[in-house]
């Protein structure tokens, strides 16, 4: 029998719709002997209590950086934040104290990292870092600590949980250590869990797993989720909305499957094209061309200019801003934005 986690609904709790964090205007760099690197450039996001945010976009687009800068985690330096607020609940944590923050930080706004084992100590037992939540934040003590470890392995299904509570990291399996640390994450039922890449090296059948796991566990709770991967196939049954990163800025925003359905940029067209179809066998995989840009050196004008096949000399000169996308009717598409000067042709071309 599955031992389930009573819940207590705190008196604040957030109604489904209702904005929980939002992210405005954000811009972190890093100052190096090579220079600046310029990793989030003015980037706008939010998400509501029981929404899913995917965000997507190559490595060096800035996703891990954006969501350690609001976890508090960043390191600084050489990283710092030059402009900007992340607000939770309407209040900046960006001006709140170190303690303030680390109220928040795992109560409120938990963060699911890539790579378990890396992540988890591999000197002491998962029931002891499971529990450690308890102890800290919660005054309970060892046994109690404990025996809350065990409902929450029970929680994300890991087998024969009161027996393994004691087991070590490496003696459990990719999957098994990803449901580790998304039990860490609920550990202190929080309103937000930030997944960061949460099924990478993970074969398909575990990949499904985990984010099945991942999306019962969000609608149980009523929690918000930002999902954070360059995998467009893992979150095409998961997300509510998704925002697309180049270069540290958002250039499209769109609910997911009017996205996959018809996107507004050129770069979201190349990652859609990028995903290997099963109805189309032979030939070669499509591929982006180029590289992502030199955070050093950003491209003038549009970031992603230097390897788009449509780039006009507007788009070498003058950035764009994020535009609201219409429809071909002149009406606004709720939620579609792209920060392309040839959105209208990208789209309806």
């Amino acid at each position: 029998m599955t031992t389930v986690i009573e819940k207590a609904e705190p008196a604040d709790r957030l109604t489904p719709g209702t904005p929980l964090l939002e992210v405005r205007d954000l811009h972190v760099e890093f100052k190096t002997r090579d220079g600046v690197a310029k990793a989030v450039n003015g980037v706008n996001y939010s998400v509501a209590a029981g929404e899913t945010l995917a965000v997507l976009g190559e490595s060096g687009s800035g996703k891990s950086v954006t969501a350690q800068t609001i976890m508090g985690i960043l390191d600084m330096p050489p990283g710092r934040v030059t402009a900007g607020e992340i607000l939770y609940r309407g209040q900046d944590m960006l001006k709140m104290s170190n303690e303030q923050r680390r109220r928040i930080r795992g109560r409120k706004i938990a963060m699911i990292f890539q790579d378990a084992l890396s992540s988890l100590n591999p000197v002491l037992s998962v029931g002891y870092q499971l529990g450690e939540m308890f102890r800290v934040h919660e005054g309970a003590s060892k046994k109690e600590a404990k025996a809350k470890a065990v409902e929450l392995m029970d929680r994300v299904r890991i087998p024969a949980a009161a027996q393994r509570v004691d087991d070590y990291p490496h003696q459990f399996s990719g999957g098994m250590r990803q449901r580790i640390m998304i039990a860490m994450a609920l550990a202190l039922q929080p309103d937000l869990i930030i997944a960061d890449e949460p099924t990478t090296a993970l074969d398909v059948t575990v990949q499904a797993q985990v984010m099945d796991l991942l999306a019962e566990l969000q609608a149980e709770y009523n929690m918000g989720l930002i999902l954070i991967t360059h995998d467009l196939g893992v979150v095409a049954d998961v997300a509510d909305k998704i925002a697309v990163m180049y270069a540290g800025r958002i250039v499209e925003t769109a609910p997911v499957h009017e996205l996959y359905k018809n996107p507004a940029h050129p770069y979201t067209k190349g990652l859609l094209r990028s995903i290997p179809r099963l109805d189309q066998k032979g030939g070669d995989l499509y591929a982006i061309k180029g590289l992502p840009p030199n955070l050093y050196k950003v491209p003038s004008g549009c970031a992603f200019n230097p390897r788009c096949d449509a780039a006009t000399d507007l788009c070498r000169t003058e950035i764009p801003a994020l535009h609201q996308v219409l429809d071909k009717d002149g009406a606004e598409l709720e939620g579609r934005r792209s920060a392309c000067h040839l959105w209208k042709e990208t789209l309806h071309g």
